[in-house]
């Protein structure tokens, strides 16, 4: 299995509430730290999220491993940040026994 190039600096994000002043809350995504991480594309297809008309693609981020529970292992939820472009995570797994490296599918996000 060939070693992955981690040549993108992806800036890990997390939904955070914030109370709102009147007893209610919003979300805002808050950066976590950066991440280097090798981006490869896989199939688009279209998709409704929430009210906005989605274009979805795949993608299989592949980031250096991170013990569970560790603040620098991605979660499910979760999104990365390329510049502009959004990267929501889906699922995180180890990429081979050793756990060196961790592969997270995402799905990139822009409106149409």
């Amino acid at each position: 299995m060939a070693v992955p190039h981690l040549n993108r600096a992806l800036v890990l994000e997390g939904l955070q509430r914030v109370a709102d002043g009147a007893g209610g809350f919003s979300e805002t995504w808050v950066a976590l730290g950066t991440i280097w991480g090798e981006v490869s594309p896989g199939n688009g297809a279209g998709a409704t999220d929430e009210e906005i008309r989605t274009s979805a693609v795949p993608f299989k981020i592949t980031v250096r491993g991170a013990a569970s529970g560790a603040p620098s292992r991605p979660v499910a939820g979760q999104r990365f940040r390329d510049g502009a472009r959004v990267f929501r995570i889906l699922s995180v797994t180890e990429r081979d026994a050793s756990g060196r490296f961790l592969i997270c599918m995402a799905r990139e996000e822009e409106p149409v």
